[in-house]
């Protein structure tokens, strides 16, 4: 009699829910990607400020591309060993005692919180110290929020993020079962990022306790195990273990092998954002610009900010100030992008003097919804290169601001290069700028997907199959390329227009403020 052989599970499945779309991907124990799918996100903005995602809505958008990258993967269930998710990281929703929804998802975009950061203003000082960052639209005014809107209030058994959701309804968890894993918990403002406990002497001050807040977990603790039902739709096995995950960040953070003290990571994508991994837990209270996010790996912690608008600034140059180049570029077959960049690179460093404002929306890190852009310094000399050059200087500036600020939380912190990804890191104009203007080797990687791969890392990591988690990520990550090199003479030049930047941004911010409260809206009838 010949013995079948059972099929060894050595595969695991990462998804990520991002702002824009969920994405999964199933990788082999070598890390490499066998299938994968991505499916757009719903978003609904019901009135002016208002960003809301239906959880069904994302719920079924996992189902839907676990079971694509299953077929384009080619794989027996039983070989897969163990799911995670990852996903965003500062809004929140409300479950009921079945795991039901109570609320939408209240997107990180969505504003309506605003009102209760008044009330949370007096203890920002505490936040800050006890949690790794400043006031903005998480978690914190959020449920003020909602504490307000007593006929939904009652309902609630516990506030949760989506992949937390998503991974509790498949595994048919109830609302007494609710978890939040540790590196969420900077978003929280009601949580420590030191000892990944509840504040809860900083709830009481609010009429809060625990009673509707999750247990905070390890990201690789198993949530649950994977229902019949949904298994059969996802063609997984059933019983699969499901992992807790992490936040969308942290799995970008470990997906790009990001595991050392030292390490420094720009994603240049619609957002711009600058990500440093360091050994010790800090805060920022000098500059208020940093989120001290807990990394995947115990230890580490990865202070981060962000120009929300770092792509979309080149985008709205290119479409409102330059739209007749760039119909005669595209006739040429020409991307504008590069030409507008092609021109900016001939150009001095310092744009002869002009200096870029990039919140065209307001700034985020710190939060400042009244900050607006400017052009600083305009003469008869500039010229449309002079500005766009200036725009790509504006996020080094906003970039060497927040190392200055790094090293203010990790004194001595030294690092050699910074590793770019996203649209912008194909643009050799401005990976130069920023290697000179943060005085760092840029280094670019050959992989483009880190998301789903940090989650699957977790996912493997949760079930034995990597046991080592910073060097499995090492090794998944692979080699980086240097592609630009630091010229000392042009960082010396460089700070002092980081000094300007700075100083233009906290002499502004009053202006910009009684500027938003003072000057009435746009109106044919003044």
């Amino acid at each position: 009699m010949v013995l079948r052989e059972e099929p060894m599970q050595d595969h695991v499945i990462g998804v990520d829910i991002g702002t824009t779309g969920t994405k999964a991907g199933i990788y082999d124990r070598d890390g490499r990607l066998k299938g994968e799918a991505f499916e757009e996100s719903i978003l609904h903005y019901p009135q002016p400020g208002l960003v809301e995602q239906d959880p069904e809505d994302i719920f079924t958008s996992v189902v839907n591309t676990v079971r694509t990258a299953m077929e384009r993967a080619g794989l027996a269930p039983e070989r897969i060993a163990a799911l995670a998710l990852d996903g965003q990281m500062a809004g929140l929703m409300g479950i009921d005692a079945d795991w039901s929804p109570v609320t939408h998802y209240d997107s990180w975009l969505d504003t309506r919180c605003a009102p209760w950061l008044a009330e949370l203003r007096p203890y920002e000082e505490e936040i800050i110290l006890t949690c790794g960052m400043a006031l903005a639209f998480n978690h914190a005014p959020k449920l003020l929020y909602w504490r307000d809107q007593p006929d939904v209030w009652n309902r609630v058994a516990s506030f949760i993020q989506p992949a937390a959701y998503v991974a509790g309804k498949l595994a048919g968890l109830k609302g007494r079962d609710a978890f939040m894993d540790r590196t969420y918990i900077v978003f929280s403002g009601f949580g420590s990022g030191e000892t990944f406990t509840w504040n809860e002497s900083l709830l009481a001050q609010f009429g809060l306790t625990t009673e509707k807040l999750p247990r905070i977990c390890e990201p690789w603790d198993i949530v649950g195990h994977l229902l019949p039902d949904w298994a059969a739709k996802m063609n997984l096995p059933p019983g699969l273990p499901i992992a807790a995950g992490c936040g969308d960040q942290s799995a970008n953070v470990l997906g790009g092998g990001l595991v050392d003290p030292g390490s420094v990571f720009d994603t240049s994508g619609t957002a711009a954002v600058f990500a440093t991994v360091i050994d010790r837990f800090g805060t920022d209270t000098t500059y208020r610009c940093l989120m001290t996010c807990p990394h995947v790996v115990p230890g580490l912690y990865f202070p981060m900010a962000y120009v929300a608008g770092g792509g979309l600034n080149l985008r709205w140059f290119r479409d409102a100030l330059s739209p007749l180049e760039k119909a005669e570029w595209e006739e040429q077959g020409a991307n504008p992008y590069d030409e507008l960049a092609k021109a900016a690179g001939e150009i001095p460093p310092g744009s002869e003097k002009l200096i870029f404002l990039p919140h065209l929306s307001g700034r985020n890190t710190p939060n400042d919804p009244d900050m607006r852009g400017a052009f600083l310094g305009l003469t008869w000399r500039h010229e449309k290169p002079h500005m766009v050059r200036a725009i790509m200087e504006s996020i080094a500036y906003e970039y060497a601001l927040y190392l200055r600020a790094v090293r203010e939380i990790a004194p001595g912190y030294d690092p050699k290069f910074a590793v770019n990804i996203g649209g912008g890191a194909r643009s050799e104009v401005l990976r130069q700028i920023k290697a000179d203007a943060l005085g760092l080797e840029y280094r670019c990687m050959d992989r483009e997907e880190f998301g789903t791969l940090g989650a699957a890392i977790v996912a493997g990591h949760a079930v034995g199959l990597f046991p080592d988690l910073p060097g499995t990520a090492r090794r998944f990550a692979g080699e980086t390329r240097p592609v630009a090199q630091a010229r000392p003479e042009r960082t010396r030049a460089y700070e002092a227009y980081v000094d300007a930047y700075i100083d233009a941004l906290q002499s502004l911010s009053p202006f910009f403020s009684r500027m938003s409260s003072s000057l009435p809206d746009a109106t044919y009838n003044i």
